[in-house]
């Protein structure tokens, strides 16, 4: 497999911080845990700055910003103060998602038609200090030929939908959610925008996603965080690695 043609692994270590946070001090460390997926095969790093700081502290982009050899990816809200810490640091990408205090995760795809005018004017200075933009939306045809109207660059689609489905054992809700995403991923690329996909994946759900042809990119967190304390964290890495590799080939 060329590296052009290679599906790309974005690695997100939120929940290392989470772990953390838990007890207050230094440990597990989130950079430690980037590096390590760095050194595993991974192509990117994720890392969402929330506004309430539940995992990922302002300490802990700084860090990343620094020590990072791949690409950071910025997951973030669209709020002044994200904005301006995202132009402060200029990371690789930066990926605009919804966000709400009382939500565990991020439950759905940001809203795009409703706020477009807004999200269009928000994106700009990013773009300008050349930050590659990602909407995190919905496979839903309304809100990507928003997102491609706003300029921007990238879209993540939720996957989320489909994997609930499947670990409910829901075959057809799951096979309803995986069609959505294969026909707008299509869709998004004739448009011209590069496809990611992510959230809520796992070695049950990673395959039909990571066989899709148009989707260049997953964003994988909580279940290598998850299966690292079983595996360990690089082992946990190299598997996902290989079943994406298998699925694309």
């Amino acid at each position: 497999m060329n590296e052009t043609s290679k599906l790309r692994l974005g690695v997100n270590i939120d929940h290392v911080a989470t772990v953390r946070n838990a007890r207050g001090g230094a440990y597990p460390d989130p950079l430690r845990a980037a590096k390590i997926a760095e050194e595993a095969g991974a192509d990117g790093i994720t890392a969402h700055l929330r506004e309430d700081r539940r995992h990922i502290s302002d300490a802990d982009i700084d860090g990343l910003m620094e020590v990072l050899t791949v690409p950071l990816n910025f997951e973030m809200a669209a709020t002044e103060e994200m904005q301006q810490i995202a132009l402060r640091h200029k990371p690789h990408a930066v990926c605009i998602v919804p966000e709400k205090r009382e939500e565990r995760t991020t439950e759905g795809g940001l809203e795009v038609a409703r706020e477009e005018n807004r999200l269009a004017h928000y994106i700009a200075p990013l773009r300008d200090a050349g930050c590659r933009v990602s909407i995190f939306i919905a496979a839903d045809q309304r809100q990507i030929e928003a997102a491609h109207r706003i300029g921007a660059e990238v879209i993540e689609l939720h996957t989320g939908a489909y994997c609930d489905a499947v670990t409910d054992g829901d075959a057809e809700t799951a096979e309803k959610e995986l069609k959505a995403m294969t026909e707008m991923a299509a869709f998004a690329d004739d448009l011209g925008l590069e496809v990611h996909a992510g959230h809520g994946l796992s070695y049950d759900t990673v395959t039909p996603i990571a066989a899709l042809p148009q989707v260049r990119e997953l964003n994988i967190g909580h279940f290598l965080i998850g299966e690292s304390i079983f595996l360990g964290l690089e082992p946990a890495i190299h598997k996902m690695r290989q079943m994406m590799d298998e699925a694309r080939s």
